[in-house]
């Protein structure tokens, strides 16, 4: 800390960390919409403060814990106030508590990603990302806005989607972490113009593609852990097995 910190990439986490504040002021002036979009744009400098950090070599143990604690408003306190008060108060005591525990796991997502950064697969996320639930959020909420949807009844969907999403930011269900290095490699020709349709097909319904996008990323989770169930089964049976084999119980003398 004597020798100072780094400018760059720190100030893209205090956008990030601005944009989950706004949301919630948003959210307290009843304007929902813009809150929704306030913490897509928390994502985007999220998602730019590692990698200008990364690039530049500027990366620090003080820019991870402020962006660790940046995140926790960003994408604990800001979506579940907005969840709150734009559709779970109706629920009562099952609606606070939906909106704490979805605080609270964006929490503990957060500490444990800072404890195993080191020891996991860097391709793979064990636990739904924090920006990806939070930004979930946002889409759901544009998209009800988007077709003029009334949000005064009770949403019963969204109450269980927000437990939902707690329970996969905790999960050991892992998720593509987009940090692959074979994506900036030569890729075949069909792969541009597949990338060239997507953002045709985005620019053309930017919000319902957002919700599809998001939706899609939070069940490919779920779905990868279920088809891939078989093979870690056998792999921990064989790993047993070859335990056993190397170590033998001992016999019990009579």
């Amino acid at each position: 800390m004597r020798k100072g910190i780094y400018i760059l990439p720190n100030l893209f986490t205090a956008g990030s960390l601005f944009a989950g504040f706004y949301c919630m002021v948003s959210t307290l002036n009843y304007d929902y919409r813009t809150a929704a979009l306030w913490i897509l744009a928390s994502s985007i400098f999220d998602g730019l403060d590692g990698k200008v950090a990364r690039l530049t070599g500027t990366a620090s143990k003080f820019g991870v814990e402020f962006d660790s604690l940046a995140d926790l408003v960003s994408f604990g306190a800001a979506p579940g106030l907005l969840m709150y008060a734009w559709a779970l108060k109706p629920f009562g005591r099952l609606g606070w508590l939906a909106a704490f525990l979805f605080v609270a796991c964006a929490a503990l997502r957060l500490a444990r990603f800072n404890v195993q950064v080191n020891t996991v697969e860097s391709k793979r996320f064990v636990g739904l990302p924090t920006p990806a639930a939070a930004s979930m959020v946002s889409a759901t909420v544009l998209l009800f806005s988007h077709f003029g949807w009334p949000s005064s009844y009770k949403k019963l969907a969204i109450l269980l989607l927000i437990y939902f999403l707690a329970l996969l930011m905790v999960s050991n269900v892992r998720y593509y972490s987009f940090k692959d290095p074979e994506m900036i490699k030569r890729q075949p020709f069909a792969f541009l113009v597949l990338a060239v349709i997507l953002l045709i097909v985005i620019a053309a319904e930017p919000i319902i593609m957002l919700f599809v996008i998001f939706t899609c990323y939070i069940f490919s989770g779920p779905i990868g852990f279920v088809m891939t169930w078989p093979r870690r089964r056998r792999l921990e049976k064989a790993l047993h097995k070859g335990h056993e084999e190397l170590h033998p119980p001992a016999k019990k003398s009579r």
